[in-house]
């Protein structure tokens, strides 16, 4: 029947709407479908950054301001049934007067845009963990919350659509699941990079990349001369060490020293032909051996030989 003449519905309370959507998901559930519904514990619809971020972005733009009121008090009260968010697009289930649809579109971020928020924010978020949870530096959320330029979408990159009778573009009950929306990130903000069609990962791809090589010459402190190199590792660096000229003829140190121990080898093998100051030890006789020659001990008679 009509309403004052313009066929509208008559008004349904809050607690009608609540226990109204309760029989709708229970009827869904029965038929088979996946139900995601968008609970509220309290007030507060968002409690952490990436679910107020949400909010703040919708509600920072005039051409929502006169919708969202109502569908914030429509999400606390339990009508949004359903909530199904994947890449580029979003469908859910209102209870209203009736049960309503709404499907939403989301333009996926462009990649030069998507690049430039990844070099501004690169090397500044230390992990997925802190990146998921918020914990990151007032430039980087900056950054991600920037109108226009941000990863949030902007109006232009919403298309809404809801099966009610309403003409206006943004319903109540689109306005219900846009905060829905904003409460599910709460939990799961990871499908806020799956809506816009971007991956997490490539914020934090920079974490861990060497620094480059630099091409100048190290300073004069950190380089080891070559008698540090000798008391460390213990070698006689005089030895082998040549002068500028040796090197430039081709002389190394090394070929010397082996040449020089080679010759005191076959020295040793041919004493007589050198001129070595070392002369070599004469052999003793036998026959001196036994008459006891510079022995210091007088030779025994046969009186005093204990042996006799």
């Amino acid at each position: 029947m009509g309403y004052y003449g313009w066929g509208w519905k008559p008004y349904v309370t809050a607690a009608e709407r609540k226990n109204k959507a309760a029989r709708e998901m229970e009827k869904r559930k029965k038929q088979g479908h996946a139900v995601s519904p968008v609970l509220i514990e309290g007030r507060a619809i968002v409690r952490t950054f990436w679910g107020k971020a949400w909010c703040e972005n919708l509600e920072r733009y005039s051409d929502y301001a006169n919708r969202l009121p109502r569908g914030r008090t429509y999400v606390r009260n339990g009508s949004v049934i359903d909530l199904q968010i994947t890449p580029g697009a979003i469908d859910a289930y209102v209870c209203g007067s009736e049960l309503y649809k709404v499907a939403l579109t989301v333009t996926p971020v462009k990649k030069a845009h998507w690049k430039a928020i990844c070099d501004d924010c690169g090397g500044a978020i230390d992990s997925l963990v802190e990146l998921l949870q918020g914990r990151m530096s007032k430039g980087v959320m900056e950054r991600i919350c920037r109108q226009q330029q941000g990863l949030f979408p902007s109006p232009a990159e919403l298309k809404l659509s809801c099966s009610c009778p309403d003409w206006a573009g943004m319903c109540k009950h689109v306005a219900a699941v846009l905060y829905g929306i904003g409460a599910r990130f709460d939990h799961q903000p990871e499908l806020l990079f799956r809506l816009r069609g971007v991956d997490e990962m490539e914020l934090i791809a920079s974490v861990g990349k060497a620094e480059p090589l630099t091409k100048g010459s190290p300073a004069a402190s950190k380089v080891l001369g070559g008698d540090d190199l000798a008391e460390m590792f213990g070698l006689d660096m005089a030895a082998s060490a040549g002068t500028g000229d040796e090197l430039a003829a081709g002389k190394t140190a090394p070929r010397k020293r082996a040449k020089k121990v080679a010759a005191s080898s076959k020295d040793s093998r041919n004493p007589g032909k050198t001129g070595s100051s070392i002369k070599p030890r004469k052999r003793q006789s036998l026959r001196e051996r036994g008459r006891g020659r510079k022995t210091g001990r007088p030779r025994l008679t046969g009186a005093d030989d204990p042996g006799k």
